[in-house]
């Protein structure tokens, strides 16, 4: 057996694992022109066609639209954005009720709290890391308005199973996938499966812009919403005729030239890089098969996962070791691997301490007395982030075959001499 390189023998490897890099020649060509043109942005808040942006803004719209098959792209300067507008275009209000995953970024659940809407959290399914219609469903009150559904890591929630839950109870869906562009549930497009979908464009994500975000809908009211809530739309309502959305209030939310000369790009790369991102997945679950320590990630039947994150679940008491020691082992072999992922939501100090915007509790003052965001609320959640989630964020394009066989060897190095880590 290796000597373990906590313990003073070789490492698996010595070198970094490669960055994930999709900007090329193309992107600075196009920011370029961009530059060339002195329109960095083409935005003007006042009703005209520039409303809408300019050409390249417009232009990342009707891609997207396309490529997704969808009635209507509106793109915004961030996911965070996105979430805003789609909860704003929702109808969310004072006292209102969202149901959101408490396992995932804070925007996804603030995004109601900007609407005086109260966050209600349900609880996860343990192998997608979604919320599901079995956790949603007793979470639903005659103050429920929406529902944000996070696809996590990269897996689809169970969208058929929610769509029937709000069909029934009259309630919009969000999606966030802001992690899962390019996945599909039964053939279609993660972000096309609720009333609304909102996408990512940062930095971190499978494509990007350095920041922004894509919201799509079906829905031509929605669309309308949205458009106004992303450009100060109190103060174009009157002269765009409309008249049964006036109690709205526009904000900010416009991307830039640049961000969508660049994102019409990384649009064009979407589909190859999931794609290797598949491959990468494939080859790393092929490899961490059969260690009765360690569950890698599971894909449901219909899902094409989108791979944002690799998250596996560890069982410290069959690995005879814990989880922060089996990590601690793995950064020595030179795996970058991470645990938890996030702390569930409703554990940060706003919930904790129920304040929010204002100094008198809002809107938190005006939560049912059954909204509860105790510790125990969500044990599958408190389970994976304390005790189980293991994840890594090497499964992307750039990553080789070399660089996959290494993190399973490290891995499995690890657990079989798990022994001399007690």
């Amino acid at each position: 057996m290796s000597k373990l390189a906590l313990l003073g023998g070789s490492p698996v490897r010595t070198r970094p694992f490669p960055d994930y890099v999709t900007i090329g020649d193309e992107e600075k060509q196009a920011v370029m022109e961009v530059l060339d043109s002195a329109a960095l942005s083409s935005f003007l808040g006042t009703w005209s066609p520039q409303f809408y942006g300019g050409t390249r803004v417009q232009a990342l719209e009707r891609a997207w639209e396309a490529h997704f098959g969808v009635k209507h792209a509106v793109s915004v300067n961030s996911a965070t954005s996105g979430l805003y507008a789609a909860v704003g275009a929702a109808g969310v209000g004072p006292g209102d009720e969202v149901i959101v995953s408490p396992y995932t970024m804070s925007a996804s659940a603030t995004a109601a709290v900007v609407y005086g809407g109260v966050p209600v959290f349900a609880d996860i399914d343990p192998e997608t890391f979604c919320i599901s219609p079995a956790t949603i469903a007793p979470r639903i009150t005659p103050r429920t308005r929406a529902i944000i559904v996070v696809d996590i890591f990269g897996h689809p929630a169970d969208m058929a199973g929610i769509m029937t839950l709000a069909r029934q109870h009259n309630l919009v869906v969000i999606e966030d996938t802001a992690q899962a562009p390019g996945a599909t549930l039964n053939g279609r497009w993660a972000g096309t499966l609720g009333h609304m979908g909102v996408y990512s464009l940062n930095y971190h994500k499978t494509i990007h812009c350095g920041e922004g975000g894509v919201i799509v809908t079906d829905d031509d009211r929605l669309a309308e919403r949205l458009q106004l809530i992303r450009n100060h739309g109190e103060v174009v309502v009157k002269d765009k005729g409309v008249t049964d959305i006036i109690n709205l209030v526009g904000f900010n939310y416009r991307m830039t030239e640049i961000e969508a000369a660049i994102a019409l790009e990384q649009l064009k790369k979407l589909d190859g890089l999931v794609a290797r991102r598949r491959a990468v997945a494939d080859r790393m679950r092929a490899g961490l098969s059969g260690l009765p320590a360690l569950c890698p990630p599971v894909v449901k039947p219909g899902v094409e996962h989108g791979w944002y994150v690799f998250a596996m679940r560890f069982n410290a008491s069959v690995a005879g070791i814990s989880r922060a020691r089996f990590v601690e082992a793995l950064r020595a072999e030179g795996v970058p691997l991470a645990v938890g992922y996030v702390e569930p939501i409703y554990l940060e100090p706003m919930y904790q301490q129920r304040i929010a915007l204002g100094r008198d509790g809002f809107p938190f003052t005006l939560a049912d007395p059954g909204v509860s965001y105790a510790r125990g609320l969500c044990p599958v959640t408190e389970r994976m982030h304390f005790e189980e989630v293991v994840c890594t964020s090497i499964c992307h394009a750039d990553t080789t075959d070399a660089d996959v066989d290494d993190f399973v060897a490290a891995v499995r190095k690890v657990l079989e001499n798990a022994a001399d880590l007690k």
